[in-house]
């Protein structure tokens, strides 16, 4: 044991001696800071401090991330859900034990207040403390980085460290405690959540659960992660999308249907890839892929209404408006600008040595439809920095989406790019039940010919067809990348509270 944890074992021990507990079960707060200082600003404004400058009472409760001893009394700054605030401790008001023990507590420690605000004479809003209570004693010092006295008060101030990145996603919990604004990233994620589903809820959407645990895979291309279920003596796997029965239930009648699931692909990782995410996805009967872009757009301007409240960002330096209708531009004319010749005019051949010129990786068994899929994602993909839809993908690349009603090359699908990432993808949804069994038939061949993520034939999604799906558009929506864009964050790690990561050593 280090000399520094040793020494918050001995006030630890200290304070059992004296019989004050050291891990509290509960304590009544009254407020937040934030609250506090408001109110007692309030109450200036109104006259309603009395004459002795003092507010009204309250019990707060946080841990200790600032100190100053200043013999006969302290100041201490106290943080806790809402921001901060200053405690003003004074010996002949909490008592000469009381006081006594307040040498015992370190920073990073939990207590509970109950006291009076005033205003200080260099103007800040404080709490005088008029008791204290222990609630918990952090036998671990925060990684607050090191400990300053500032110059003209002497005040011990704490300055953020952890300059390990990997060690903040390791022990997000210590990051979250040293780091308000990695909080505040997470506040942004949960209300982005939240209004997703205040606006499908709004537009009649009905919210349902579909398995997680899956006999068979579907709905993207991608490998899974597969266990067993030894019961039934049978492998299973994680699944990679949530399409294939939530079209089942448009099948069965429930026309406007969405999930907010947890998705997994056994994939590598990267700043836009962990092998665990949130997707949000939606079904819509009676609808096509351009009401479908049409409605993303909406519920885009919504959320960034209702979060940011304002319609334009900054992300990674780079300013994006969000001024509708958005651009649309083709796939195969995006790819044909990118090397600037047209592609349809290049053989399978020409374009695999078009990619290998690029020095693009994993190209394996790539079929033409996937070596167009990389080379736009090398070309075009990074300058769809605003807000863009990008539309009419290979029938290759696209086996659960519907034939392109003017070109039966294309698909009639969608992919919506902000920052470089693509966020929304939609379609409008193959419903002919021999179509896609020959869609899923293609898709065999190309696993057979070395292509790990091409789909499977599932024949109870076939027999679901069989019935009759009426026409529907559907939308895929990655929730991770979209609190990226709205949280200014290049890395999805850092929208997650504990992403994927190595063994630790």
């Amino acid at each position: 044991m280090s000399q520094v944890l040793r020494a918050r074992h001995e006030k630890l021990a200290t304070l059992r001696e004296r019989g004050i507990l050291a891990f509290a079960y509960s304590f009544e707060v009254t407020g937040t800071s934030i609250e506090v200082v408001a109110s007692f600003e309030d109450l200036e404004k109104a006259g309603g401090v009395s004459a002795d400058g003092q507010g009204t009472h309250t019990s707060l409760g946080g841990r200790i991330v600032g100190w100053r001893d200043m013999g006969k009394s302290a100041f201490a700054h106290l943080e806790d859900r809402a921001g901060r605030i200053q405690l003003y401790f004074k010996k002949d008001i909490v008592g000469a034990e009381a006081f006594e023990d307040l040498r015992l507590l370190d920073l990073g420690d939990w207590i509970g207040v109950e006291g009076t605000t005033f205003r200080t004479k260099t103007g800040e809003v404080t709490l005088r403390v008029r008791a204290w209570t222990l609630l918990t004693k952090s036998l671990r010092p925060l990684p607050f980085g090191k400990v300053e006295a500032a110059s003209e008060t002497g005040e011990r101030v704490v300055h953020s460290g952890f300059a390990d990145q990997e060690a903040r996603y390791r022990q997000r919990y210590a990051d979250l405690a040293v780091h308000p604004e990695v909080r505040e990233v997470f506040r942004t994620r949960s209300r982005v959540v939240t209004e997703l589903r205040r606006f499908l809820d709004g537009e009649g959407f009905l919210e349902v659960e579909t398995p997680v645990l899956q006999p068979m895979y579907g709905g993207a291309s991608a490998k899974p992660f597969v266990t067993t279920h030894h019961a039934l003596d049978q492998t299973m796997y994680l699944r990679i999308a949530d399409e294939l029965y939530l079209k089942r239930l448009i099948v069965g009648g429930l026309d406007r249907v969405y999930e907010i699931s947890k998705d997994f692909r056994n994939e590598g990782l990267s700043r836009l890839h962990n092998p665990e995410f949130t997707m949000l996805e939606w079904y819509q009967a009676f609808t096509d892929y351009n009401a479908q872009m049409d409605l993303s757009e909406r519920m885009l301007l919504h959320v960034l209404d209702r979060v940011l409240g304002r319609r334009s960002l900054t992300l990674a330096g780079q300013a994006i408006e969000f001024s509708t209708p958005f651009p649309r531009i083709r796939f195969m004319d995006a790819v044909s600008a990118g090397l600037g010749t047209d592609v349809h005019a290049l053989s399978d051949r020409e374009l695999r040595a078009r990619a290998e010129d690029l020095r693009i990786p994993d190209l394996g068994g790539a079929g033409r439809g996937k070596l167009l899929d990389k080379l736009f994602s090398a070309l075009v993909e990074p300058g769809l920095v605003q807000p863009t839809f990008v539309i009419d993908h290979p029938k290759e690349l696209s086996p659960l989406a519907k034939e392109h009603r003017d070109d039966p090359r294309l698909t009639e699908r969608f992919e919506m790019y902000i920052g470089g990432a693509e966020i929304f993808n939609g379609f409008s949804e193959l419903n002919d039940p021999l179509d896609q069994r020959a869609r899923f038939e293609a898709q065999v061949l190309l696993k057979t010919a070395g292509d790990e993520e091409a789909q499977q034939i599932d024949e109870d999604y076939l027999r679901a067809l069989e019935y009759g799906m009426p026409p529907t558009g559907g939308v895929g929506m990655g929730v991770d990348r979209l609190v990226m864009v709205l949280a200014d964050q290049t890395s999805i790690r850092d929208v997650l509270l504990f992403p994927v990561l190595r063994a630790e050593e």
